[in-house]
């Protein structure tokens, strides 16, 4: 069976052989390289499955590997995760709102690094139900075409706000998202909204959901996630 391939994007060589090692290790086809203009042409010639990519890199920066990456019909759905020391929350959020589909802060546990990356390549063969399609998830049942949210046999009185907020992440549990990514999903883009109002939302849904609510996961500096 062909192993999955893995670009590495890390300047640093002691942590590139690091993830190198414990990819291998778990039985993936594994190519590192130590800049963003090495990584964009290994990426041109020959996509991989997934990018691990470090965020600072001499010359072109993770941030920038991310955008052209994702902005390359051709690579746009490779997952990226990245790689990132702790403190740049501003730069996790960017990277997320440029398509990145995880995160992983430095220091890091080769364990945790292993299981990110399993769950992201779960996540890319995962189709996320369509607008019209019943959601069944840990108990909850969402149904669109009725605007029905079930705990059990009990409803739960949601706005059409909540209501398409838990649609959006129960749709994609374990994705992280932005606030703003939140509200272009729900609102549209150009919806005049703030940081604070997100929050209220998810604050008036985990209230209403009751012990269920703590399926909506806090990522602390980046947004939300429904439980995987």
């Amino acid at each position: 069976m062909t192993r999955e391939r893995i670009l590495v994007v890390e300047d640093e060589e002691d942590i590139l052989q690091l993830v190198e090692y414990n990819l291998r290790t778990e039985g993936f086809a594994v190519t590192g390289v130590t800049s963003g203009e090495a990584a964009l042409r290994k990426v041109k010639k020959d996509p991989p499955a997934l990018i691990v990519l470090d965020l600072m890199l001499p010359g072109v920066d993770g941030l920038e590997v991310c955008r052209r990456v994702k902005d390359d019909p051709a690579g746009a759905g490779i997952p990226v995760v990245m790689l990132t020391a702790k403190g740049e929350e501003a730069d996790i959020v960017a990277g997320l709102e440029m398509g990145a589909d995880d995160y992983i802060t430095k220091p890091f546990s080769p364990r945790v690094l292993i299981a990110r990356v399993r769950a992201v390549l779960r996540r890319r063969d995962f189709q996320p139900p369509g607008d019209s399609e019943v959601i069944r998830i840990h108990g909850l049942v969402i149904h669109p075409g009725r605007h029905e949210v079930l705990i059990g046999e009990q409803p739960v009185s949601l706005t059409l706000t909540e209501f398409r907020v838990l649609h959006f992440l129960a749709g994609r549990p374990g994705w992280v998202f932005s606030r703003y990514q939140i509200v272009d999903a729900v609102k549209g883009e150009d919806y005049p909204v703030t940081d604070r109002s997100v929050d209220v939302t998810i604050v008036g849904l985990r209230r209403k959901l009751g012990d269920a609510g703590g399926l909506i996961e806090t990522v602390r500096g980046v947004g939300y996630r429904f439980k995987e």
